[in-house]
C-alpha cells in the first residue's frame, strides 16, 4: 500500500532529524499556518509551532523585501537554547527546524536545504 502524503511529509523530516544528531525538531507548515506534518517532542505544541512559523516566514519575506534584500531564503533565529531556522518550501509551505545551540550550522544548512528540495515534490 502506497504512502499517503502526510506520512511522506513525516517520513521526510525524520529523515532530517535522523541525518543530523544537532536537529532537535522539525515541521512543515503552510504558508497559512496550518501544520501539514512534523516530528516535534511532546512538550511543544504544533499549532503555536505552524502559526509562528507562517507569520515569522511572512515577516521575513517582507523585511527582505522592502530592504532590498532581495527574495528571502532563510530565517534564523538564534536564543540561549538554541536554533530555529524556518526555509520556504515553495510558494506554499515553510519548513522550520530546532537546531542545538553547538550545532554545526553548515551541515545544518546543508541538509534543511536537501529537505526543501525532496519536500517540494510533496508539497
Amino acid at each position: 500500500m502506497a504512502k499517503s502524503r502526510t506520512e511522506q511529509l513525516v517520513d521526510r523530516l525524520r529523515e532530517l532529524q535522523a541525518s543530523s544528531g544537532d536537529v532537535e525538531a522539525a515541521a512543515i507548515v503552510s504558508v497559512d499556518g496550518l501544520s501539514m506534518a512534523s516530528s516535534l517532542p511532546a512538550d511543544i505544541e504544533e499549532d503555536r509551532v505552524s502559526a509562528m512559523s507562517a507569520a515569522m516566514l511572512s515577516l521575513g519575506e517582507r523585511i527582505s523585501s522592502e530592504l532590498g534584500r532581495g527574495e528571502l531564503e532563510q530565517v534564523m533565529v538564534r536564543g540561549e537554547n538554541g536554533y530555529v531556522i524556518l526555509t520556504a518550501v515553495g510558494e506554499e509551505a515553510v519548513l522550520t527546524v530546532l537546531a542545538r545551540k553547538d550545532a554545526k550550522l553548515g551541515l545544518i544548512f546543508l541538509d534543511v536545504n536537501r529537505t526543501v528540495e525532496a519536500l517540494s515534490a510533496l508539497v
